[in-house]
């Protein structure tokens, strides 16, 4: 009898039951199953992003503009915070709940049809190339122009460097995560991320990590692709507002301009930033200046520093160099009562570290500490213990998230500010308890 997958549920059921990481065969073999279902997309223009932070920020913005501009363009992006949906974005709207279901079966059907190459390599997918192998049916069926691409995790064995062609690169912030994959270093690390690189295709990268941009330099060098660095001193004149940040950017053909994003977060300067450098190299002539502006300015990610209720900011900030990102923020933001913090992480990050720069920041009156329900989540006792060897802040421990957020935004006044931060499965987890029907 012939396998089923039914509906949109059992389509995601399956693709959580496939391996995570690395368990495939190689690239060239991505690169064959790609081609096995047809090549889709290929002729899209590929927008190819890499980095530790930043990297879904980034390509919100350009998908942004695009849409401003009037362009057709799609986005694939990782991870999601509730629904698997969130990772396919077509024309600035998610894929449908259909849609997800019908690229699904497709590639399901092709994976029985394997042709003799693969079937001797024994090839199996793994999650988040099945998750690309779906994007890009679904970008050719669109009918896009541009097609934004994330990667997973690192860059250079990523399923999305599967890809031939590409108009162009972006790397953003290099930062210590995933060491066990990716390298000890920064340059290491910025090394594997610059995997994505191709000969004659610009780069746009930030030069602020000299270890990390040297790295990068040196693999453009190495095979011929243009560099397109972003100085520190191009962002200039910063304002942070209530909701806004406002800032100026050198650009050589423009002198300074000035951009306005609508997250509070100091970082996004500098993700904003390396959008725009990377829209005004595609020398696309409905790309105009107003445009990229517009574009900026109507940016949404959720997730990164967004203000969920009123003074309630969320943030996925999930290692250590997102850490102390996120807390130069806190800083500058202006608080008239207390500063409360709620506090989560997966055992596999450096949560000591982590907990360490928050402790000593001196910046919250309160730490709330709750496990996630994630099977990677550190256990409460851990959470605990993270913080209880420091002063100068109370620190309150919960059995669950639920109970901790209630209780963190129910017994603030009105001008407290309550944080969250420590991982992406926090703050999709949270933002699941807010889409949540109550009946209490």
């Amino acid at each position: 009898m012939k396998e089923q997958i039914g509906g949109y549920e059992e389509a995601v059921s399956y693709i959580n039951s496939l391996p995570k990481f690395y368990e495939k065969s190689s690239m060239e073999n991505t690169a064959r199953f790609l081609a096995h279902l047809g090549s889709p997309a290929q002729g899209c223009k590929i927008i190819h992003v890499a980095g530790t932070n930043g990297k879904g920020s980034v390509c919100a913005y350009l998908c942004s503009v695009f849409q401003e501009a009037g362009i057709r363009a799609g986005m694939f992006s990782s991870p999601h915070l509730v629904t698997m949906r969130e990772r396919f974005h077509a024309d600035g709207e998610m894929i449908t709940r259909e849609e997800f279901t019908e690229v699904f079966r497709f590639v399901r059907e092709k994976l029985k049809t394997l042709p003799q190459e693969l079937k001797q390599a024994s090839y199996q997918t793994y999650f988040n190339e099945f998750l690309f192998f779906m994007a890009m049916v679904f970008f050719a069926r669109r009918g896009l122009e541009y097609v934004v691409l994330e990667t997973g995790l690192g860059g250079r064995l990523d399923a999305t460097n599967a890809v031939p062609d590409k108009e162009l690169c972006v790397i953003t912030s290099i930062g210590y995560d995933h060491m066990e994959y990716l390298g000890d270093t920064l340059a290491q690390i910025a090394a594997e991320k610059a995997g994505i690189l191709r000969q004659g295709v610009p780069v746009v990268y930030p030069v602020g990590q000299k270890e990390a941009a040297r790295a990068i330099e040196e693999c453009a060098s190495r095979i011929g692709a243009e560099t397109i660095p972003l100085p520190k001193w191009a962002i200039k004149e910063i304002k942070i507002q209530h909701k806004t940040i406002d800032f100026s950017l050198h650009l050589n053909y423009y002198g300074y301009i000035g951009f306005t994003v609508s997250m509070p977060a100091l970082y996004q300067t500098e993700n904003a930033a390396l959008a725009v450098l990377a829209l005004t190299r595609l020398a696309d002539g409905r790309i105009t200046m107003p445009v990229i502006q517009a574009g900026i300015r109507k940016t949404v990610w959720e997730g990164r520093m967004e203000e969920i209720l009123p003074l309630v900011y969320l943030d996925g900030a999930h290692n250590i160099d997102g850490i102390r990102a996120f807390l130069e923020t806190v800083r500058l933001h202006p608080c008239r009562g207390r500063r409360k913090l709620f506090y989560s992480v997966v055992r596999d990050k450096e949560y000591q570290v982590m907990a360490e720069a928050v402790a000593l920041s001196g910046l919250f009156d309160e730490i709330g500490v709750a496990p996630l329900t994630d099977q990677r989540a550190l256990p409460l006792t851990e959470l605990e213990d993270s913080y209880r060897q420091y002063t100068g802040f109370i620190c309150k421990a919960y059995e669950d998230l639920d109970t901790a957020f209630r209780e963190l935004v129910q017994n603030k006044d009105d001008e407290d500010m309550v944080y969250i931060v420590g991982s992406l499965y926090l703050a999709g987890e949270i933002k699941a308890l807010l889409r949540r029907p109550r009946h209490d």
